[in-house]
Protein backbone atom coordinates (compact mmCIF):
# COMPACT_ATOMS: atom_id res chain seq x y z
CA UNK A 1 0.00 0.00 0.00
CA UNK A 2 2.86 2.13 0.82
CA UNK A 3 4.41 1.86 -2.37
CA UNK A 4 0.95 3.06 -4.67
CA UNK A 5 0.46 5.91 -2.12
CA UNK A 6 4.21 6.73 -2.96
CA UNK A 7 3.82 6.38 -7.00
CA UNK A 8 0.23 8.23 -6.37
CA UNK A 9 2.16 11.24 -4.95
CA UNK A 10 5.30 11.59 -7.36
CA UNK A 11 2.53 11.24 -10.19
CA UNK A 12 0.07 14.15 -8.71
CA UNK A 13 3.72 15.95 -8.00
CA UNK A 14 4.83 15.82 -11.78
CA UNK A 15 1.04 16.76 -13.06
CA UNK A 16 1.60 20.22 -10.30
CA UNK A 17 4.86 21.01 -11.48
CA UNK A 18 4.46 20.56 -15.13
CA UNK A 19 1.22 22.71 -15.26
CA UNK A 20 3.66 25.28 -12.83
CA UNK A 21 5.80 24.87 -15.77
CA UNK A 22 3.65 25.47 -19.06
CA UNK A 23 1.29 27.96 -17.21
CA UNK A 24 4.09 30.26 -15.52
CA UNK A 25 5.89 30.31 -18.77
CA UNK A 26 3.43 32.86 -20.43
CA UNK A 27 4.68 36.42 -21.54
CA UNK A 28 4.82 38.68 -17.74
CA UNK A 29 7.28 35.33 -16.55
CA UNK A 30 9.36 34.95 -19.73
CA UNK A 31 11.62 37.79 -18.99
CA UNK A 32 14.84 37.70 -21.58
CA UNK A 33 17.84 37.02 -18.93
CA UNK A 34 21.07 35.19 -19.05
CA UNK A 35 19.61 32.44 -16.19
CA UNK A 36 16.45 31.76 -17.90
CA UNK A 37 15.16 30.01 -21.44
CA UNK A 38 12.17 29.84 -22.67
CA UNK A 39 10.65 26.86 -25.14
CA UNK A 40 7.38 27.34 -27.18
CA UNK A 41 5.79 24.90 -29.87
CA UNK A 42 2.78 23.17 -30.28
CA UNK A 43 2.62 21.96 -27.00
CA UNK A 44 2.78 25.74 -25.81
CA UNK A 45 5.07 27.79 -23.26
CA UNK A 46 7.67 26.20 -20.71
CA UNK A 47 10.58 28.66 -18.99
CA UNK A 48 13.98 26.82 -17.17
CA UNK A 49 15.91 28.15 -14.78
CA UNK A 50 19.59 27.22 -16.04
CA UNK A 51 23.21 27.72 -15.30
CA UNK A 52 24.91 28.62 -18.49
CA UNK A 53 28.11 27.00 -19.83
CA UNK A 54 29.82 29.72 -22.21
CA UNK A 55 33.30 28.10 -21.47
CA UNK A 56 35.38 24.95 -22.47
CA UNK A 57 35.85 24.46 -18.71
CA UNK A 58 32.06 24.98 -18.03
CA UNK A 59 31.08 22.90 -20.99
CA UNK A 60 33.46 20.12 -19.98
CA UNK A 61 31.95 20.21 -16.06
CA UNK A 62 28.71 20.59 -18.02
CA UNK A 63 26.16 18.74 -14.90
CA UNK A 64 28.38 16.10 -13.92
CA UNK A 65 28.59 14.81 -10.32
CA UNK A 66 24.70 16.60 -10.01
CA UNK A 67 22.50 14.34 -7.94
CA UNK A 68 19.24 15.64 -8.24
CA UNK A 69 17.57 19.10 -10.44
CA UNK A 70 14.18 20.63 -9.94
CA UNK A 71 12.26 20.19 -12.59
CA UNK A 72 12.51 23.59 -14.31
CA UNK A 73 16.20 23.42 -13.87
CA UNK A 74 18.84 22.67 -16.27
CA UNK A 75 22.30 23.93 -17.90
CA UNK A 76 22.21 25.86 -21.29
CA UNK A 77 25.60 25.37 -23.27
CA UNK A 78 26.75 28.32 -25.24
CA UNK A 79 28.79 27.55 -28.26
CA UNK A 80 30.72 30.89 -29.83
CA UNK A 81 29.74 29.72 -33.03
CA UNK A 82 27.56 26.42 -35.20
CA UNK A 83 29.29 23.39 -35.36
CA UNK A 84 28.94 19.38 -34.95
CA UNK A 85 28.30 18.60 -31.33
CA UNK A 86 28.50 15.53 -29.96
CA UNK A 87 28.05 14.83 -25.62
CA UNK A 88 28.45 11.83 -23.68
CA UNK A 89 27.75 11.12 -19.97
CA UNK A 90 30.47 10.56 -18.12
CA UNK A 91 30.04 11.06 -14.31
CA UNK A 92 26.93 12.57 -14.65
CA UNK A 93 24.99 10.98 -12.81
CA UNK A 94 20.81 11.40 -13.58
CA UNK A 95 19.12 11.11 -16.80
CA UNK A 96 18.91 13.97 -19.07
CA UNK A 97 17.23 14.96 -22.03
CA UNK A 98 19.58 16.81 -24.52
CA UNK A 99 17.93 18.94 -26.62
CA UNK A 100 20.25 20.30 -29.74
CA UNK A 101 19.58 24.04 -30.66
CA UNK A 102 20.72 25.92 -33.83
CA UNK A 103 22.01 29.62 -34.00
CA UNK A 104 18.49 31.58 -34.54
CA UNK A 105 16.71 29.19 -31.80
CA UNK A 106 15.31 26.39 -33.63
CA UNK A 107 15.76 22.77 -31.66
CA UNK A 108 16.99 20.57 -34.59
CA UNK A 109 17.55 17.08 -32.21
CA UNK A 110 16.59 16.09 -28.93
CA UNK A 111 17.71 12.82 -27.66
CA UNK A 112 15.62 11.55 -24.44
CA UNK A 113 16.56 10.08 -21.73
CA UNK A 114 20.18 9.93 -21.81
CA UNK A 115 21.54 7.21 -19.39
CA UNK A 116 23.92 8.02 -16.31
CA UNK A 117 27.31 7.20 -16.45
CA UNK A 118 27.42 5.92 -20.16
CA UNK A 119 30.28 7.13 -22.33
CA UNK A 120 28.74 6.78 -26.06
CA UNK A 121 28.59 9.24 -27.78
CA UNK A 122 25.43 11.28 -28.63
CA UNK A 123 25.64 12.87 -31.78
CA UNK A 124 23.18 16.28 -31.65
CA UNK A 125 23.82 16.96 -35.70
CA UNK A 126 25.95 19.51 -37.56
CA UNK A 127 25.10 23.67 -37.22
CA UNK A 128 24.50 23.25 -33.42
CA UNK A 129 25.03 26.24 -31.28
CA UNK A 130 22.85 25.73 -27.90
CA UNK A 131 22.61 22.85 -26.36
CA UNK A 132 19.64 22.87 -23.27
CA UNK A 133 19.97 20.03 -20.79
CA UNK A 134 17.17 19.44 -18.81
CA UNK A 135 15.98 16.31 -16.56
CA UNK A 136 14.84 12.98 -18.11
CA UNK A 137 11.78 12.21 -19.96
CA UNK A 138 10.77 15.66 -19.58
CA UNK A 139 10.87 17.04 -22.84
CA UNK A 140 8.74 14.28 -24.13
CA UNK A 141 6.31 14.71 -21.28
CA UNK A 142 5.72 18.46 -21.75
CA UNK A 143 5.57 17.81 -25.84
CA UNK A 144 8.71 19.06 -27.07
CA UNK A 145 10.06 18.45 -30.66
CA UNK A 146 12.38 19.07 -33.36
CA UNK A 147 11.12 22.54 -35.04
CA UNK A 148 10.28 24.30 -31.63
CA UNK A 149 11.79 27.46 -30.56
CA UNK A 150 13.95 28.36 -27.96
CA UNK A 151 14.59 32.09 -26.48
CA UNK A 152 17.68 33.10 -24.37
CA UNK A 153 19.63 36.36 -24.07
CA UNK A 154 22.14 34.69 -26.02
CA UNK A 155 20.79 34.09 -28.92
CA UNK A 156 20.89 37.63 -30.31
CA UNK A 157 19.07 39.63 -32.70
CA UNK A 158 18.90 37.39 -35.18
CA UNK A 159 16.81 34.52 -33.72
CA UNK A 160 13.50 33.13 -34.55
CA UNK A 161 12.25 34.42 -31.45
CA UNK A 162 14.07 37.50 -30.02
CA UNK A 163 14.13 38.56 -26.87
CA UNK A 164 12.69 41.76 -27.29
CA UNK A 165 9.61 39.54 -28.84
CA UNK A 166 7.86 38.93 -25.60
Amino acid sequence: MGTRRSAFFITCTFIVTTIVVIGFAGKSYAACSQDNVSVRGDFGLAQFTVEVADSIAERSRGLMFVEDMATTQGMLFVYEWPQNVSFWMRNTLIPLDIIFVDDIGIIRNIHSMALPLDETSIFGGSDIQFVLEINGGLANRLGMDVGDQMQHISFGRGAVWPCDAN
